[in-house]
């Protein structure tokens, strides 16, 4: 599949450089996210980058769930288990749990499906901020902080009814925040659909940090950092 300029498999290890990692989030997922720079102290490996190389590697089962368990930083040493178990996790060499899995039902190895499901959903999940996560936060009159901006990646499920097409698109069907003091939780369901068939639905779980009261001039202020930042970096692709 595509994933093969962002890892390098060793035999015994997976190994994502910040590099790797940053080039997936900005030309897969079309994620500006300054977590996912490759210069960034914060830097992150994106929890969608390991979700794809588990469909590369192991399959797409008809019901699938995916629990975010810890984020991956530079120069961590990942084991995806040779295993045909139902459920297992993504760990480190010591055993420290990053990506958990569950899936269940008939299991598809079809590169060329699993290659257009995961582009289709890894540039939906991409576009959280600013698309879907501003509107949400200004109806709850509360944001992330600003200057530390914190949004994890929680779970996800997917629920396939067939993989008989590839000639399908991803439709947001909701999206929902609950807020707790602090703390807001995010609910984003989608459908997978064909022209005359709804082929699969899924949902997506994220968890803000850090929250407070919401403020027009500050949220601009940051997508105008992201935008400027997607922009910087198209303008030198293409230069």
């Amino acid at each position: 599949m595509f994933l093969e300029d962002f890892y390098r498999d060793d035999g015994q290890f997976v190994h994502i450089t910040p590099q790797q990692g940053s080039d997936f989030a900005k030309e897969i997922a079309h994620d500006f996210n300054p977590i996912h720079d490759a210069d960034s102290k914060r830097f992150c490996v994106p929890g969608d980058l390991l979700f794809s190389l588990v469909l590369s590697r192991y399959g797409l089962s008809k019901k699938m769930h995916f629990a975010f368990l810890g984020m991956v930083g530079e120069d961590t040493s990942l084991v995806f288990p040779d295993t045909q178990e139902q459920e297992f996790k993504i760990t480190d060499k010591d055993g420290r749990a990053f990506l958990g899995v569950e899936r269940t039902g008939e299991t598809s190895t079809d590169q060329t499906f699993i290659a257009k499901l995961v582009r289709t959903y890894v540039e939906f999940s991409g576009q959280t901020f600013p698309h879907i996560l501003v509107p949400l936060m200004r109806e709850k009159n509360a944001m992330i902080n600003p200057d530390r901006p914190l949004v994890v990646y929680e779970n996800m499920k997917i629920d396939l009814g067939s993989f008989s097409s590839t000639d399908f698109t991803l439709e947001l069907t909701k999206a929902t925040l609950e807020v707790n003091g602090r703390r807001g939780n995010v609910q984003l369901g989608f459908e997978l659909r064909t022209a005359n068939d709804v082929i699969g639905c899924g949902e997506k779980n994220m968890v803000l940090s850090g929250l407070r009261e919401f403020d027009e001039d500050r949220i601009n202020q940051m997508i105008a950092e992201y935008k400027a930042r997607k922009d910087t970096y198209i303008t030198r692709e293409t230069a």
